[in-house]
């Protein structure tokens, strides 16, 4: 459950509505905690009679591993920036309980993402699907801190640079992920992947376009 010592009226409607804020934030701890349960449900166990064929399997298997590795930081860092936010929501409306549903479930599927692209198949179909679900998660985020803005969801003391840094990180990561699809179908892997790792960089020298933009 989440506390707020706000200066928002202690009445009915408020509490009603700060219990139904924490509500849907611990339905979505649920939820968050079996996709990363699945994540590790799917590693494959190394297999072999001695430490030289172990560790031999897990070469084989590193694409697996690193999948996972992956899908974890990806998973905890789309949880962490929901904390973040919904920390400062007061209540709830249709619109956010609706968006946060569907940001949620391209959480869940980011364990099916995950074996997918680790399959033996075409590997621009494979690599675009998962990508297609950050791009889907990062753009449903975007659209839950506009709503929580638009309708004046949150508490007067939360501080307005923290929905603006989300929203700005947000709206970079669809982009770095959206633009590694087309990428996927005229350079081979790991040339999209590579693409990923510019994300940091792009949140970076937007954060710090953001803060000069605002100290003016």
């Amino acid at each position: 459950m989440t506390t707020h010592t706000g200066h928002e009226p202690d009445d009915g409607t408020g509490a009603a509505g700060a219990r139904a804020a924490d509500r849907l934030t611990a339905f979505v701890d649920a939820a968050v905690a079996i996709a990363l349960t699945l994540l590790a449900l799917d590693l494959p166990v190394p297999s072999g009679d001695t430490t030289g064929a172990m560790l031999s399997s897990v070469a084989d298997h590193r694409e697996e591993y690193l999948a996972f590795g992956i899908s974890f930081v990806v998973i905890a860092a789309h949880w962490r920036a929901h904390h973040e936010i919904f920390r400062y929501v007061r209540t709830l409306d249709s619109r956010l309980t609706s968006l946060t549903l569907l940001w949620l479930f391209m959480q869940v599927l980011m364990p099916f993402a995950t074996r997918m692209i680790t399959a033996d198949s075409a590997f621009p179909p494979r690599f675009s699907l998962y990508a297609l679900v950050q791009v889907l998660a990062s753009t449903s985020f975007a659209l839950i801190i506009r709503e929580i803005r638009r309708a004046h969801l949150y508490y007067a003391d939360a501080p307005p640079q923290v929905f603006a840094e989300s929203l700005v990180r947000s709206s970079c990561l669809a982009a770095v992920f959206g633009i590694s699809i087309p990428l996927s179908f005229v350079v081979m892997s790991p040339g999209p992947y590579l693409c990923w790792l510019a994300a940091p960089i792009v949140l970076a020298t937007a954060r710090r376009v953001q803060r000069r933009a605002a100290a003016r």
